[in-house]
């Protein structure tokens, strides 16, 4: 059985994992993850209770009931190495004995849905839309410092989006699939599904340029003219691709669900959309 030194395991003064502060206990196994604090309370105000509350840094967490449901919410802050700490941080509440610092026997699986914004890369694509991702395509580095085992059919795409030349060649992409039966789970009319483009950034590395410069430049537009048979970009945003290669390889089950606020094609942005995103999480609170 592997047991972690603490300079691998770190641990808070209570035995907590680290940078959450948190405890297998005070968490349900199904997970909201949103990147906003203020979103956290958003979805908790939809619960019929509320019995854990906790912050730490940029992680906000509440566990409560939502129609006979034990349901946590929690804020990763934005970007992928964020996702880094929040998914290694969860999985190790439940799958490590934190008193003696081993692997534990009997794995418990989490499911992981991440409820946020996104930038639309499809002109048919109205705002407002709920975009579920099928494949994550990362554009930062976190799965790349990872031994990850990739699929025939990730292969295969990952491939033919490098043929078409989307990206400057030093920009090396990974793909992963999110969870399929998972994703299932809060498939309705009203859903989009295709490839979510995951950025390490919000300016350059989405195509976008105000004082400086970019190499990127009219990259919505190569990416909105990319098809692979039935597979299309749909959305761009900067947490999935980490969330779908460490959770799944961990064995939990993962999702991403966005609301579209921006479309790039038509460049229209949502002027309010507060109402539609409540309207989201009661559609993934009663699907969860």
């Amino acid at each position: 059985m592997r047991k972690f030194a603490p300079t691998e395991l770190v641990l808070n003064s209570k035995n907590q994992v680290y940078h959450l502060g948190i405890a297998a206990d005070d968490l349900s196994t199904k997970i909201i993850l949103v990147g906003d604090q203020e979103r956290v309370g958003l979805v908790s105000s939809q619960f019929d209770s509320i019995e854990f509350k906790s912050n730490h840094r940029e992680f906000f967490c509440h566990t409560g009931f939502y129609k006979n449901k034990r349901i946590s919410v929690i804020s990763t802050g934005i970007g992928t190495d964020n996702i880094d700490i929040v998914v290694n941080e969860l999985d190790a509440a439940f799958n490590i004995n934190l008193e003696t610092r081993e692997e534990k026997t009997k794995q418990t699986k989490l499911e992981l849905i991440r409820i946020g914004t996104c930038g639309l890369l499809q002109a048919d694509i109205p705002i407002h839309s709920y975009v579920l991702s099928d494949y994550a395509l990362g554009l930062d580095n976190i799965g790349h410092f990872y031994s990850l085992d990739y699929t025939d059919k990730e292969k295969e795409l990952l491939k033919s989006i490098k043929d078409y030349s989307i990206f400057p060649k030093y920009i090396i992409p990974y793909i992963k699939k999110a969870s399929s039966t998972f994703v299932e789970k809060f498939e309705a009319e009203n859903t989009i599904k295709g490839i979510t483009v995951t950025s390490s950034g919000f300016y350059g590395p989405q195509g976008r340029a105000l004082r400086l410069s970019t190499n990127t430049s009219d990259l919505h537009k190569k990416l909105e003219s990319f098809k692979y048979y039935d597979h299309r970009f749909v959305n761009f945003e900067m947490e999935s691709s980490a969330l779908f290669a460490l959770g799944t390889a961990l064995g939990h089950s993962c999702a991403t669900i966005c609301l579209g606020i921006a479309n790039r094609p038509a460049k229209q942005f949502s002027s309010d959309y507060s109402s539609h995103m409540k309207e989201l999480i009661q559609h993934v609170l009663e699907r969860l």
